[in-house]
């Protein structure tokens, strides 16, 4: 899938080529996308793909292999951007904690609403629901798609079982606990309808949040302590 960097004598024109390549393969990407959503994997040619992104139909294989590794790179490149939008909620909201019933309020509510409410969401939940016979990567919990959320979770659980915040002595499984209860607890009450100021989700999130809070509180409660 990948393709190999050709080597060249000028340092401008080894930028000059990787931008004009990350360039082509992000306009094979959206293209394929938009086609696979609006008329299906069977359906999509190729050649539909390269003539609305602009390149050749070489381009294509030599970029992703064949069609199916094209449709699963598009997966996997919308499941990076929200992935991103969840480390920069993580970041803005669970560093320099004080409150952690607030703060993990604060970032249910924002991955809620920020990433389940997404255009970027409801493509993916699309995709993998429409063309599931073509992503048997996707169903092995070792793909990473599979695993990431929980993972990214975990380690500022682990940090925060470190500082006497929590009493998760596997991190992980605090993770997958907490996803339960708030996320997918959002997802299947809401769907893709998701409101930023329902009263109900937010609701729905609170009592999430102190139900977890109450398996994973500490014994002792902990002097506050600041999380860089």
């Amino acid at each position: 899938m990948g393709y190999t960097w050709r080597c060249m004598s000028s340092t401008g024109a080894q930028k000059a080529l990787r931008e004009g390549s990350a360039q082509k393969r992000s306009a094979i990407l959206v293209a394929a996308r938009e086609l696979f959503l609006a008329d299906g994997f069977d359906r999509s040619s190729v050649d539909a793909v390269a003539a609305r992104a602009g390149v050749s139909k070489r381009t294509v294989y030599d970029y992703f292999g064949d069609k199916q590794a094209l449709l699963l790179a598009v997966v996997e490149s919308t499941g990076d951007l929200l992935m991103a939008a969840i480390r920069r909620a993580i970041e803005d909201t669970l560093t320099h904690v004080t409150d952690l019933e607030d703060a993990l309020i604060t970032f249910s509510a924002r991955v809620v609403t920020e990433m389940l409410g997404s255009v970027d969401y409801l493509a993916l939940l699309r995709l993998v629901t429409m063309e599931s016979a073509q992503l048997s990567q996707l169903r092995g919990r070792d793909h990473w798609m599979m695993n990431a959320p929980e993972e990214a979770i975990a380690e500022r659980f682990a940090e925060f079982a470190r500082a006497g915040l929590l009493d998760a002595p596997n991190p992980r499984q605090a993770a997958d606990h907490f996803i339960a209860l708030t996320f997918l607890l959002a997802a299947s009450g809401f769907g893709p309808a998701i409101a930023p100021n329902d009263a109900r989700m937010r609701e729905l999130l609170v009592e999430g949040v102190r139900a977890f809070l109450r398996a994973y509180a500490p014994s002792r409660p902990a002097q506050p302590r600041s999380l860089a």
